[in-house]
């Protein structure tokens, strides 16, 4: 059965990434500040990139915390999507949207691992859920971040630069990546259509 998608549109520059990604599996997508209509979707995404404090601030502007706090339905936050999910960001700061009780911290730089980083990982499995069907542990996704959730107890997988932090976490019907599937080839494809397909 198709499902409606949305795609929050929270400014960010990776959003037509992200909705031609969906396009390309042949998941039609909509992107929408439009309460209504996130609210019916059966599927929602929140991506993002930039500062969180911005992020945030369009997202009030927009009306739109509340109504991402009360949603039912699985919702994928993507790179810094994942991070607006937090209780906060060490990031100026800010207050997010307070979903996932973990405080986003900075990854530490060094000349060996300088910050942002900005490349390919593997991502180490902690645990099984359907976002991960049929990817093996150890895949390689794209990462571009400076901030990222430590690794706990909503970790379903992790990565490492500088140190360890999570690059999925879940947390009842809240799923996120701190990398961008949309650049991440054929794991990435994979885990937008098992969000898809397979929710929480």
């Amino acid at each position: 059965m198709p499902r409606k998608v949305a795609i929050i549109d929270s400014g960010g520059a990776n959003i037509a990434s992200v909705s031609f990604a969906l396009e390309s599996l042949g998941i039609a997508a909509t992107l929408t500040r439009d309460a209504a209509t996130i609210q019916s979707a059966d599927r929602v995404l929140l991506p993002g990139v930039g500062a969180a404090r911005d992020s945030m601030d369009r997202l009030r502007d927009a009306g739109l915390l509340d109504v991402i706090r009360s949603l039912e339905q699985p919702v994928l936050g993507v790179c810094l999507g994942m991070q607006l999910l937090a209780e906060a960001s060490e990031e100026d700061d800010t207050e997010c949207l307070g979903i996932i009780p973990v405080t986003v911290r900075k990854l530490p730089a060094s000349i060996e691992t300088p910050v942002p980083n900005m490349g390919w990982c593997p991502a180490r499995q902690t645990t099984s859920h359907p976002l991960l069907a049929g990817i093996p542990d150890g895949s390689w996704f794209y990462f571009v971040h400076s901030f990222a959730f430590p690794v706990g107890a909503y970790t379903l997988a992790a990565a490492t630069h500088s140190r360890e932090f999570s690059a999925i976490v879940a947390h009842e019907n809240f799923l996120a990546v701190q990398f961008h599937p949309e650049r991440s080839a054929r794991w990435g494809a994979l885990l937008l259509r098992n969000f898809v397909e397979n929710g929480a």
